[in-house]
């Protein structure tokens, strides 16, 4: 096998938009979190409204978007001069930056205390060891990547009822390890989905990327099969739906589908819209796009300044942490388009630094 990667594509604009995209998105889901009077999950049927629910949904394409485009950007970014071996010790070092960034800046960014004695593991850490076991899976044929990470995708919900240890958990399993005793690690994001989400976003950069034609028959094949899946309710997800007392309602039961771990339907209906979306988007980003280009070519810096601007905000307009907010959802609407606009600045700055200066540090940021 050949350790030179192919000749260099150019950057797509379009998988900037998009990833710049679902990280505007995302931050309506962490102003709610932080500003919300609703004190309920907006998906659980018996208490929400539509409004709540959607403002919830919407926010669901975030994190599985981001990470196949990660491992989209991993292909592509190996095309650009890396051989093998040199992106496969990049991914390995960035993973393991990530990872670390979790468990100790995000940390206190999300709560605003220093108790290391519980750490929280979420989208970032999903990421991050992702991102290392894909620099393993780069030395393989593509096609056994693909191969890897469909099986992941597909197969993990056949495990559902499995009970195991600390191991697992991280894995499979939501749930709070004590991996040492008084020592806890809250595991929000299991890993198993994940890794083969940005596994397949890897495949994808090799066989799609680029092919208007070929990522919109992904995509409206990913729609096709998540409803009859799901339609089906025998597998794909642990919670079926159930017919509820509208029409409304029973397709919000229908879209209900688990996030931790994301469920073989809800990576199914989340990526199937957004391959279509992205074989629509133009290659080169023209008006809003442009802006939302600065979003997706700094996406980490774009994270770690949202999350502290909007506890900062919280605390500043009388709230505190995670799930104290008093305000409706026009005020969570507002503080999200302030937070964006805000954030709009220093990352473009951030942006056009990366472009001029091409210190290899700059790319862990």
């Amino acid at each position: 096998m050949s350790t030179q990667t192919e000749p260099g594509r150019p950057r797509l604009d379009s998988i900037d938009v998009l990833r710049g995209l679902v990280m505007v998105v995302m931050a309506i889901d962490h102003v709610r979190d932080y500003f919300s009077g609703a004190h309920f999950d907006p998906t659980d049927l018996s208490q929400t409204t539509p409004a709540w629910f959607l403002t919830r949904f919407v926010t669901h394409y975030c994190a599985p978007v981001f990470v196949f485009l990660a491992g989209t950007g991993a292909y592509l970014g190996g095309t650009r001069g890396k051989t093998t071996k040199e992106l496969s010790l990049f991914l390995l070092t960035r993973g393991l930056w990530l990872v670390l960034l979790e468990l100790t800046v995000m940390r206190v960014a999300w709560s605003f205390d220093y108790d290391v004695h519980m750490l929280r593991a979420i989208v970032i850490w999903a990421i991050g060891w992702s991102m290392v076991v894909l620099a393993a899976l780069v030395f393989l044929p593509r096609a056994a990547v693909l191969v890897f990470g469909l099986v992941l995708i597909a197969g993990h919900n056949a495990f559902d009822g499995v009970q195991g240890g600390t191991l697992w958990s991280i894995l499979h399993v939501q749930s709070m390890v004590e991996y040492a005793p008084g020592w806890h690690l809250f595991v929000f994001y299991p890993l198993v989905p994940w890794i083969g989400v940005m596994a397949a976003g890897y495949a994808f950069g090799a066989y799609a990327a680029g092919n208007r034609r070929r990522i919109r028959a992904i995509g409206l094949a990913c729609c096709a099969l998540f409803v009859l899946v799901r339609f089906v309710n025998r597998y794909g997800d642990p919670a079926p739906w159930e017919s509820q007392s509208s029409a409304l309602f029973t397709l919000f039961s229908f879209l209900n589908c688990e996030k931790y771990p994301p469920s073989l339907d809800y990576l199914l209906m989340t990526l199937g819209p957004a391959l279509v979306l992205l074989s629509v988007l133009p290659d080169t980003a023209r008006g809003i796009a442009k802006v939302l280009v600065v979003f997706g070519r700094v996406p980490l810096f774009y994270y770690v300044l949202h999350v502290l601007l909007i506890h900062t905000l919280a605390v500043l307009l009388g709230g505190g942490g995670m799930g104290r907010g008093g305000y409706g959802l026009p005020a969570v609407y507002a503080v999200w388009a302030g937070v964006v606009a805000l954030l709009y600045w220093p990352c473009l700055k951030w942006m056009e630094l990366k472009r001029r200066n091409k210190s290899a540090w700059l790319s862990y940021l």
